[in-house]
């Protein structure tokens, strides 16, 4: 059994390695041809930052790797050992905020590397040594209080409920649902300073086009991302009442009034097909799969591993498993969220203008090194939106390129 499931996670680590090998090929070859939608130089930064990107990824891969395989031969059973005597409360919070710790520490060099030498080699990166830290330590701190509150609560379900697996999912789930809910507050209070927006006369064509679509917002607000990126971004968080609008900084910077509208009549197109709603569902669907085989694994799982069927060990087999199912959804979640960015595009254009919106896209990829073509295997497993070439197109803007291949992401037909 111990051997199936390490056979498993060796073929999605190789599935994932290979997806990269083709990916930083394809990118290297295509890199040479004629640019699209940048400069030459743009062009090439926009791909060797991709690549730089994607290396580092296939390294990380490899770490995983070798932390689920010290986890599954014999460091789960070893902290099981050493929390005998315990009650089952302790064990579980132990045991699984252990395997984060440790997790999350062995990983953390490479959120550095990312950040102090990719991101900051090519312009991206305006954070200190000193934020860094900072960030790392709350992101912890928060970890360690929500998950032990988490584990907390799954622990006395599983211990009062033969259907604990059922009742377990339904609390993941709204947990889920509170975090898209009160997400903008979290990290306006921990991380980013927001402030509401001053320009009067943007505040009223955001809130006119906010009205059209039925947008009930709790403000429009500006966040000051730039002390830590260069990109530019805008989201809209929260439900009910607890929405909001957040736009970057960097993004008022770098584009009009009109682009701007265009992009958040985009996001509005989000809200109003209910995009959030259907991805919280595809996500109660995987969890609820992953809850559903987590509550009747056989018996000769833990005899192998050498372990009872504790819940601590439920939860860490659950948490170094989750990679590869996510990995699994990852297809159907992008070809649907695909197909929302296409029908977003349009209620962005229909709200803001397709000129304004067609500007503001080829802005986004250049000032964020988009690079925007990408091998096909790549984006079947990796990417929610489709290449912004196929976009652009859709929104009546032709492109020409080279070849067709590594982009060509069918669009709806009216």
């Amino acid at each position: 059994m111990i051997s199936a499931i390490i056979g498993v996670y060796t073929l999605y680590i190789l599935i994932r390695l290979y997806v990269s090998v083709m990916q930083i090929g394809y990118i290297n070859q295509v890199k040479r041809k004629g640019a699209v939608l940048m400069g030459e130089r743009e062009y090439l930064d926009a791909a060797n930052y991709a690549v730089a990107k994607e290396k580092l990824g296939m390294i990380e891969a490899f770490v995983e790797f070798g932390l689920f395989l010290v986890w599954i031969s014999g460091m789960m059973a070893w902290m099981d050992g050493a929390l005998m005597g315990q009650t089952t409360i302790i064990q579980s919070m132990v045991a699984v905020m252990g395997l984060l710790i440790i997790n999350s520490v062995v990983m953390l060099p490479f959120g550095w590397i990312s950040k102090f030498k990719i991101d900051a080699q090519y312009g991206f990166n305006r954070s200190t040594t000193g934020q860094f830290i900072k960030d790392t330590l709350i992101s912890t701190a928060l970890m360690i209080v929500i998950g032990s509150l988490i584990v907390w609560i799954v622990t006395l379900i599983m211990t009062s409920s033969q259907l604990w697996w059922l009742w377990s999912f339904a609390f993941i789930m709204s947990v889920v649902i509170a975090v898209n809910m009160f997400f903008p507050t979290i990290r306006a209070l921990f991380f980013d300073k927001v402030t509401p927006l001053e320009n009067a006369q943007l505040r009223g064509k955001i809130e006119e086009l906010m009205a059209k679509t039925g947008f009930v917002s709790s403000g429009v607000f500006i966040s000051d991302a730039s002390k830590r990126d260069a990109r530019l971004n805008a989201y809209f968080g929260g439900l009910g009442k607890a929405k909001r609008v957040v736009l970057f900084d960097t993004l008022i910077q770098k584009l009009s009034p009109a682009e701007l509208i265009a992009v958040l009549g985009h996001e509005l197109g989000h809200f109003a097909h209910g995009d959030l709603y259907k991805n919280i569902a595809i996500v109660g669907a995987m969890l609820f799969t992953m809850f559903a085989a987590f509550g009747n694994l056989p018996e000769k799982l833990y005899l192998e591993l050498g372990v009872a069927a504790s819940p601590h060990i439920v939860m860490m087999l659950f948490i170094l498993l989750l990679p590869v199912v996510s990995f699994v959804m990852m297809p159907i979640m992008g070809l649907v969220s695909r197909h929302n960015e296409y029908e977003a595009d349009k209620s962005g254009a229909e709200l803001g203008g397709a000129e304004h919106l067609v500007n503001a896209l080829k802005k986004l990829v250049t000032e964020n090194k988009s690079f925007p073509l990408s091998h096909p295997l790549y984006r079947f497993f990796h990417t929610t939106h489709p290449p912004v070439v196929d976009r652009l197109r859709a929104l009546g803007y032709d492109i020409h390129v080279d070849s067709d291949e590594g982009y060509a992401d069918p669009c709806p037909k009216d």
